[in-house]
């Protein structure tokens, strides 16, 4: 800070701070709210409220902020304060958050009221928490948790490792019953074996657990490790109601990989109750070391702390690179203009100012779509994005193509200003962010025939996903989709969905004549919202691999009774099951019904 304020005498500073933080402080306290209801909701198999649970919660950081800002404005007159109040009032805001639980979440709480309050032109870095100020560290060392963030369990033998892992589940005092807890924990040392060997249990053999269960879709996750000696193994475990309607644990995930798709930026965010959520992620971090601080915030619902993360890992980044920005590589849609910068693995998307036919659309509506698919279950199948006002770029870093085309396309959007340090900047008024992903279409064009069949397979599963989900992209052109560094295929064009209930599905009607059946054009009458599946064959079977691959694995997706099967049980109030995890994973298909007996001679 360039001076600092000789003594903090303003009450009307320590007033303000104290406002700020009693609104966070609010805030959080429902957020716990959340995962705490999310926990009875699971137990009663309560499917429809979990998921307007997961959408309403999104909107409480925004809700609070508005009312911080309100009450700031009508009692404190906050805009009209000067600069010595406002560095008096991040000093006090520090100082209140010694002893605080959540410092870090409290820091970016206050940036949002601030930012808000003062012009883009007029606040500065001595007002805002550019970096952190209070540390996250050991912060349960310094005051005793209600609960620790992690149990730890010692079996002490191989043979008390059975009676561990039944511990284990019983200490989240689940109220539904379970349909054969001691055959699933058999499962679970099975499928460690499995996946470890038949290891010797060290002296040092532990199994830590975090405290609270991680609530998505249909399942609770137990989320842990498995020390042993010198290894360690991630384990989550997933709980999900049987086909009896008692619970039993679904499998056991222990590889990396599993972990790192369960966290994705293509799932929902977790519900999960947490008294000090910079220690989850310290203990996911552990786990996942190559998943960003940032990606498990917003995993775990706190999307806001992810922004502000991911906003300081990308001007590091900036400070230690030299590449320019340019046009992202594929087709470039009507919609969307998107660009990239090569060194980093994420795109930037700037709604266009026109959009030429056949797009019928505006700019709300587009941003309507986007805010859409944030509250909605993405079942692993629709990327995440991250959006942003006002994101200053240097000029120097934009390659003169791409700068031509922003001028061009999106006028609107930009503007320009001389930083701080003199140098010059474009500024874009509004974007989306998402992580970078092989265009499925360039997939298709350059992949082996391994690869081609892989990906049209899992193009086939994502969009029976999504219309499970009740989502109808819209546009499914193999551009709109990408390929994840774990092979899934994941929607990301979402200017055109709608959801599936709103939709007519229809065949194509039987030509009524000769004109009728030999015209190139459409003869029939067609209706909005009206999807004719048979149809999509003429866009999507054009190349010969792909349509050995797409009638191998997915012979019924032209057909119109798969879509209206899908849309007549979701009006019938039907919630899918979606798993982040191969079906053959699943014990029930691993080891069908066999007794924790059987489940200990086969091990």
């Amino acid at each position: 800070m360039s001076h600092f304020p000789k003594l903090l005498a303003s009450q009307i500073a320590y007033d303000v701070a104290r406002t700020m933080l009693d609104g966070f402080d609010k805030h959080y306290r429902l957020f716990r709210e959340a995962g705490v209801t999310a926990k009875a909701r699971f137990e009663a198999g309560d499917w429809h409220g979990l998921q307007a649970l997961q959408r309403d919660r999104i909107a409480f950081y925004n809700d609070r902020v508005h009312e911080a800002v309100v009450t700031l404005q009508d009692e404190y007159d906050a805009e009209q304060l000067d600069d010595d109040i406002w560095q008096q009032i991040k000093l006090h805001y520090i100082g209140l958050l010694t002893n605080h639980h959540q410092p870090e979440l409290a820091e970016t709480f206050f940036n949002s009221v601030c930012t808000r309050i003062l012009h883009r032109s007029y606040f500065n870095n001595d007002f805002i928490f550019v970096r952190p100020a209070v540390s996250t560290e050991y912060i349960e060392n310094e005051e005793s948790p209600t609960r620790p963030t992690y149990r730890a369990y010692y079996p002490g033998s191989r043979e008390g490792m059975a009676a561990c892992f039944e511990r284990i589940v019983h200490n989240f005092q689940l109220e539904a019953p379970f349909e054969d807890l001691k055959r699933d924990v058999g499962h679970v040392l099975r499928a460690l074996d499995e996946h470890a060997g038949e290891f010797r249990v060290a002296p040092n053999f532990q199994v830590h657990t975090l405290s609270s269960l991680f609530f998505r879709n249909k399942t609770a996750f137990i989320i842990g490790r498995v020390l042993n000696g010198d290894q360690m193994y991630p384990m989550a475990i997933p709980v999900v109601h049987g086909p009896s309607g008692k619970l039993v644990l679904d499998t056991v995930l222990l590889r990396p990989e599993q972990l790192l798709v369960l966290f994705s930026f293509a799932h929902a965010y977790f519900l999960v109750d947490m008294e000090i959520p910079s220690a989850y992620v310290t203990f996911l971090r552990d786990l996942l070391p190559r998943k960003a601080r940032a990606e498990i915030y917003t995993s775990l619902g706190l999307q806001k702390q992810g922004k502000n993360l991911f906003y300081r890992d990308f001007l590091h980044h900036l400070q230690h690179s030299s590449d320019k920005f340019v046009v992202a590589p594929g087709i470039q849609g009507l919609v969307m203009l998107v660009f990239t910068l090569p060194s980093f693995p994420y795109v930037f998307k700037v709604i266009r100012d026109e959009f030429p036919p056949p797009k019928e659309t505006t700019r709300a509506q587009v941003k309507s779509k986007y805010q859409l698919v944030k509250q909605h279950d993405r079942v692993g199948r629709m990327a995440d994005t991250l959006e942003y006002s006002n994101v200053a770029f240097p000029l120097s870093r934009f390659d003169d193509a791409l700068l031509r085309e922003l001028t061009r396309h999106v006028p609107s959007m930009l503007e320009y200003q001389r930083s701080s340090d003199g140098s010059d900047e474009v500024v874009v008024r509004h974007l989306y962010i998402e992580r970078r992903m092989t265009p499925l279409n360039i997939w298709l064009q350059e992949g082996t025939d391994a690869q081609v069949d892989h990906g049209i397979q899992e193009y086939g599963n994502a969009i029976k996903e999504l219309i499970a989900a009740n989502i109808f992209p819209g546009d499914m052109l193999y551009k709109n989709f990408g390929v994840t560094r774990h092979g899934r295929v994941v929607f990301y064009d979402y200017d055109e969905i709608e959801y599936l209930t709103d939709c007519n599905i229809r065949r194509v009607p039987e030509p009524r004549n000769e004109e009728e059946e030999m015209s190139g054009e459409v003869w029939y009458t067609v209706h909005p919202h009206d999807i004719f599946p048979e149809t999509y064959r003429t866009f999507l079977l054009g190349d010969p691999r792909v349509r050995a691959a797409f009638l191998r694995h997915h012979s019924d997706f032209f057909d119109a009774a798969m879509w209206q099967q899908h849309k007549d049980r979701l009006l019938a109030g039907h919630v899918h099951d979606f798993f982040a995890y191969p079906q053959q994973e699943r014990f029930i298909h691993r080891y069908g019904a066999a007794t924790i007996d059987d489940a200990r001679r086969a091990a």
